[in-house]
């Protein structure tokens, strides 16, 4: 499928042919909702923890001895009835990460994309670079694409300028072609690749 090429002025560039077989695809929530939650999950620190009752700094002596006080038979204070004492089945640090097959992510990400195009909110521009690193500038230049919550995904290296002025706009994010992943696409409205990350993708799924 062709697709119009634009540039940062806003300026017809072209076409470009996109790959059906990774631009094309009918998009499967089922698979973007499995990426995502492996993503999440993957970030968790999991450093949550309580102290139980082997970790609680009392004595573990025997509060009082076992028969003849009329109360019930405990052991130390440490026990989590106790007020001071541990915390029972709290939460240990742990890694939330689980498996999901290489395939399976390779696959999401095809549809992250097709899903962006079947929706019109896929845009390819011709460089993603600027001349100056004001953010000022790169703002009317976004304005005037209608580009309000964007991700773009720049070639193998990000424009030092492009980046360093679209740092400080609120939902703008800038990535270059080897990090994008299905969570980042799906969190913004538009999508934004340049020439350069179209061929680089394609290659990486032929």
């Amino acid at each position: 499928m062709d697709m119009n090429v634009t540039t940062l002025d806003g300026k017809a560039s072209g076409k470009i042919a996109l790959s059906d077989a990774v631009f094309g695809l009918e998009p499967r929530t089922d698979i973007l909702q499995r990426m995502v939650r492996y993503q999440l999950a993957k970030r968790r620190a999991g450093t949550h923890d309580v102290k139980n009752r082997s970790e609680i700094s009392r004595t573990g002596a025997k509060m009082y001895k076992q028969k003849g006080t009329g109360r019930a038979r405990h052991s130390t204070a440490k026990a989590p009835q106790f007020r001071g004492g541990g915390r029972a089945f709290g939460p240990t640090p742990r890694d939330h990460g689980f498996d999901l097959p290489k395939k399976v992510r390779a696959l999401a990400l095809k549809h992250a994309l097709s899903a962006k195009r079947a929706s019109d909110q896929l845009i390819v521009m011709d460089d993603l670079a600027l001349k100056e690193a004001k953010t000022s500038s790169m703002r009317g230049k976004l304005k005037k694409l209608g580009l309000e919550n964007a991700l773009f995904i720049a070639g193998a290296e990000v424009d030092s300028n492009f980046a360093m002025a679209a740092r400080n706009i609120p939902n703008t994010d800038v990535l270059p072609v080897q990090g994008i992943n299905v969570y980042d696409i799906l969190r913004r409205e538009k999508l934004v690749l340049s020439k350069a990350a179209v061929e680089a993708l394609e290659a990486r799924f032929k």
